[in-house]
C-alpha cells in the first residue's frame, strides 16, 4: 500500500508541473514552443499569399475571398480542441485520470464529425460561396480550386489540431511546436514547386498552393499522432468498446462551441466585409487579404501565449489555486500587450515595404498604405482582449468569449463599415471600423473579467484562507 501511494505521488509530481513550477517560468515553458510554432504557422500563411500574388492579383483576391471557409474550418478544429483541452487539464488537476482519458476519446470523435462536415462543404458548396461574393469568373475559378482542395482534404488539419491540443493539455507544447513547424516548413518548400512547376513538376498555380497546404497538414498530423502515442503518457487513448458519451460531448461542446461560433462570426465578418470591399474594387479585397496575413504575424504569438495560458489556468482552477491562476493571467496580459504594441509600431513605420512583399504595384500601395496604418491601430486593445477570451474558456465560460466576439464583429464592426461605405464612399473610413470595434470588445471583456473575478476567483481565495 505504501509503495502504491509513493508511486502515485511520484506520478503526480511528474505530471504536475502546471501545479508546482513557478508561474512565470511555467508560462514561458508552456507557451514559448507554441509561440514559435504559431509564428512559423503565420509565416507560411504569409508565404502562401506571397507566392499566389505572383500568379496575378485575381489569384490573391480569390484566396482572400475563400479565406472565410478556410478560417471556419480551422476554427471548428481548434474550437473543439479548446473544449477537450480545458477539460483534460482540469481533470488532471483534479487527479481524475479516467475522466481525462475519456474526454480525449470523445474529443477525437467530435473532431472527425467536424471533418465530415467540411468534406461535404468542399464537394458541394465552395462554388456557391464564391459566386455569392463576386461576378469575376477568374476569381471564382481560382477560389473554387483552392477552397475545394483545402476542405476535401481537411482530415489532415483536423487530425493535427486534435492531437496537438492533447499535447498542449499536458504541457508538452515542445512536441506541438515540432509538428506545426514541420508542417509549415513543408508547405513553404512545396509552394513554389507546385505553384510554378519547378524540378520537372507541372505548373499548377492556385491548385498547387492548396495542395502544398494540405500535404503539410497531413505530415504534421502524422507527427502529432506519433508524439501522443510515444511521449504523452498522461493520456491513454483506446477505441476498444468506444461509444459516444452524450454527457462528456455536451461538456466539450459547452466550452468549445462558443469558440467555434466565435471563429464562425469572424468568418461571417470576413465574408460580409469582402462584399463591402468588392463594392469599391477587387484590389481592396486583395489589400484586406494581405493585411489579414500580415496581422497573423502579430496575433499568432499572442494566440500561442494564450493557448499556453489556458491549460495552466484550467489546471490550477481544478486544483483550487487562485493565486497561480491570477499570476498566469497577469503575466499573459503584460506580454500580449507588449507584443501587440511592438507590432503596431512596425505597421505604422513600414507599411509600404510590407505590401511590396506581395508584389504590390502603385495602385495597390495607394490603397494599402493607409489601410495598414488604420487597421493596425486596433492592436492597442487586441492583446488584452485575446487573453481575456482565453481566461473565459479556461474557466468554462466560453459563452463570454462568444458574446464579446459577436458584439465586436457583428454588432459594431460590420454596421459601422457599411454605414461609412454608404455615407462617405471613402475606403479609409471603412477601415476605421476595426479599431472602433476593438474598443467595444475591450469594454465588454472588462465587464466579464470583473464578473469572473467576483464570482469565481474571490470565492476561491476565501476558501484557501
Amino acid at each position: 500500500m505504501i509503495n502504491k501511494e509513493n508511486n502515485n505521488l511520484n506520478n503526480g509530481n511528474k505530471e504536475n508541473k502546471m501545479g508546482t513550477m513557478p508561474v512565470g517560468k511555467l508560462l514561458i515553458n508552456v507557451s514559448l514552443p507554441m509561440i514559435i510554432s504559431m509564428l512559423v504557422q503565420a509565416l507560411y500563411n504569409v508565404v502562401d499569399s506571397v507566392f499566389v500574388s505572383y500568379i496575378d492579383k485575381d489569384a490573391l483576391a480569390a484566396v482572400s475571398t475563400a479565406f472565410p471557409i478556410q478560417n471556419l474550418m480551422i476554427g471548428v478544429a481548434s474550437g473543439l480542441g479548446v473544449g477537450f483541452n480545458a477539460l483534460i487539464s482540469k481533470a488532471l488537476g483534479e487527479k481524475k485520470q479516467k475522466d481525462a482519458d475519456e474526454v480525449a476519446r470523445q474529443g477525437v470523435f467530435l473532431e472527425y464529425i467536424g471533418y465530415i462536415i467540411f468534406l461535404i462543404i468542399g464537394i458541394f458548396f465552395v462554388g456557391i460561396f464564391m459566386r455569392s461574393q463576386t461576378d469575376s469568373a477568374r476569381i471564382i475559378e481560382y477560389g473554387i480550386s483552392y477552397g475545394s482542395i483545402c476542405c476535401i482534404f481537411s482530415f489532415g488539419i483536423f487530425t493535427q489540431m486534435t492531437f496537438e491540443r492533447m499535447l498542449q493539455s499536458t504541457g508538452k507544447t515542445f512536441y506541438a511546436m515540432i509538428t506545426q513547424a514541420v508542417g509549415a516548413i513543408i508547405n513553404i518548400i512545396l509552394d513554389p514547386i507546385l505553384i510554378f512547376g519547378l524540378i520537372g513538376l507541372p505548373k499548377m498555380g492556385v491548385t498547387g498552393a492548396a495542395l502544398a497546404t494540405v500535404i503539410g497538414q497531413c505530415v504534421a498530423a502524422v507527427l502529432a499522432v506519433f508524439f501522443n502515442a510515444k511521449k504523452n503518457e498522461e493520456i491513454h487513448i483506446t477505441f476498444k468498446g468506444f461509444r459516444p458519451n452524450a454527457a462528456i460531448i455536451l461538456r466539450i461542446l459547452a466550452i468549445g462551441v462558443p469558440s467555434v461560433i466565435m471563429i464562425a462570426i469572424g468568418s461571417l465578418m470576413s465574408y460580409l466585409f469582402n462584399k463591402i470591399l468588392f463594392s469599391f474594387s477587387s484590389l481592396a479585397v486583395a489589400v484586406f487579404g494581405c493585411y489579414f496575413k500580415v496581422q497573423s504575424m502579430a496575433f499568432m504569438p499572442v494566440f500561442g501565449l494564450n493557448n499556453g495560458m489556458i491549460p495552466i489556468v484550467a489546471y490550477n482552477y481544478g486544483a483550487r489555486e487562485p493565486d497561480r491562476m491570477m499570476k498566469a493571467i497577469r503575466y499573459s496580459i503584460t506580454v500580449a500587450v507588449c507584443i501587440m504594441l511592438s507590432c503596431l509600431i512596425i505597421m505604422q513605420i513600414i507599411p509600404g515595404p510590407i505590401l511590396k512583399i506581395f508584389d504590390a504595384d502603385d495602385s495597390m500601395l495607394e490603397i494599402g498604405i493607409p489601410a495598414l496604418r488604420i487597421l493596425s491601430t486596433a492592436f492597442i486593445f487586441a492583446g488584452f482582449c485575446v487573453v481575456c477570451s482565453g481566461v473565459f474558456q479556461a474557466l468554462g465560460k466560453g459563452i463570454y468569449s462568444m458574446i464579446v466576439s459577436f458584439a465586436r464583429q457583428l454588432v459594431v464592426l460590420l454596421p459601422v463599415a457599411y454605414l461609412f461605405a454608404k455615407l462617405t464612399n471613402n475606403l479609409n473610413y471603412v477601415w476605421l471600423a476595426f479599431p472602433i470595434a476593438e474598443l467595444a470588445s475591450l469594454t465588454v471583456s472588462l465587464v466579464f473579467l470583473f464578473y469572473i473575478n467576483k464570482k469565481i476567483i474571490r470565492p476561491m481565495r476565501r476558501e484557501a484562507v
